[in-house]
């Protein structure tokens, strides 16, 4: 009897549980609906401000783009309809894909010679170098700009670095000024890779390489190294090498001082390469306008990227900015 009088017991609590509550409190349920419609208008309210924020933020930016097409990116609006020094920066690897590259150096370049108003162009250069091919392009066009506008100077400013395809560049300029820190030389060419032949021996991986033509996977990095592969690849280095040598010499003429050092490879310093005709003197690009050029109003030439593109970027970064710091908002208020 004492066990059925408890089950019973607990059923009759498990009843009269909704009817305590009712009693404690009979409008608990409104007060649930009150509740969870406010958190919805919150959260309605919140993601409102979040749109009329992205709005603001496109239409600042669709601002700027206009601002862009009226100024322009030849510098129409920054003084090119008067006298001028034209500058160009050369900054970074130059390569096909790069901003230094040949396609935007090269369109630079026309851009300044072909304004009336240059008085002279000033390349500054910041570069370790690159691919051969891109500073022949550039080098061939300022010798060529130069034949056809003999009354505009060119001048080639080093910052930091102007190395190896970077002085390729160089040394196609009138002259060429430097800082006394400056990093000046490089005048070589240099291929590498590695090899991974001993590595696969002790991993126990076999190299299967399939070629129609005896020599089309030479200096593949999973085979041996042949000598006779080497000897081809140094032999293409050492016609490069002397391409550039040449180069140089014909740009820099009776500046060059003798130096067994001078084409091997190194780098000096500025002073350095003033000592050894590797530069002309000391100078930044505002002293090369003013002093040298004799028009300190410089023109920024260089080409930029589309401003389209530019915006697309830039916004995207701080969309991706944005919604991490929603995320982080909303994932600190969960509980």
């Amino acid at each position: 009897m004492t066990d059925h009088d408890n089950s019973g017991q607990v059923k009759d609590a498990w009843t009269q549980a909704p009817q305590v509550k009712e009693q404690q409190d009979p409008n608990w349920e409104k007060e649930l609906i009150s509740k969870l419609a406010l958190g919805a208008l919150t959260e309605q309210r919140r993601a409102r401000r979040w749109g009329i924020f992205f709005k603001s933020i496109m239409i600042i930016y669709l601002l700027v783009i206009v601002g862009f097409m009226f100024v322009g990116q030849d510098g129409a609006s920054m003084g090119v309809g008067k006298e001028h020094t034209a500058l160009i920066e050369v900054q970074g690897v130059i390569a096909a894909d790069s901003e230094a590259s040949a396609d935007n150096i090269v369109s630079s370049l026309r851009h300044a010679f072909e304004n009336k108003h240059t008085a002279g162009v000033i390349l500054r250069i910041n570069s370790p170098g690159g691919s051969p091919v891109q500073a022949g392009y550039i080098n061939d066009e300022i010798k060529r700009l130069r034949e056809k506008y003999p009354n505009i100077p060119l001048y080639a400013v080093v910052t930091d670095l102007c190395a190896s395809g970077g002085y390729y560049i160089a040394a196609a300029a009138d002259e060429i000024y430097v800082d006394k820190a400056s990093i000046v030389g490089s005048i070589g060419v240099v291929m590498g890779s590695f090899g991974f032949v001993d590595a696969m021996g002790k991993l126990g991986i076999e190299r299967r390489m399939l070629t129609a033509g005896e020599n089309k996977g030479f200096l593949d990095p999973f085979s041996p190294l042949k000598e006779k592969d080497a000897t081809h690849i140094h032999g293409m280095l050492d016609n490069i090498h002397q391409q550039f040598i040449e180069t140089v010499k014909t740009g820099r003429g009776d500046r060059l001082k003798e130096n067994d050092d001078l084409f091997t490879g190194l780098v000096w310093t500025g002073e350095q390469a003033i000592e050894m005709g590797l530069a002309d003197g000391l100078g930044s690009a505002s002293h090369v306008a003013r002093d040298v050029i004799g028009e300190e109003n410089i023109v920024d030439y260089t080409v930029k990227p589309d401003p389209f593109q530019q915006f697309v970027e830039r916004f995207g970064v701080v969309m991706a900015e944005t919604f991490v710091k929603v995320l982080g908002m909303q994932s600190g208020t969960i509980r």
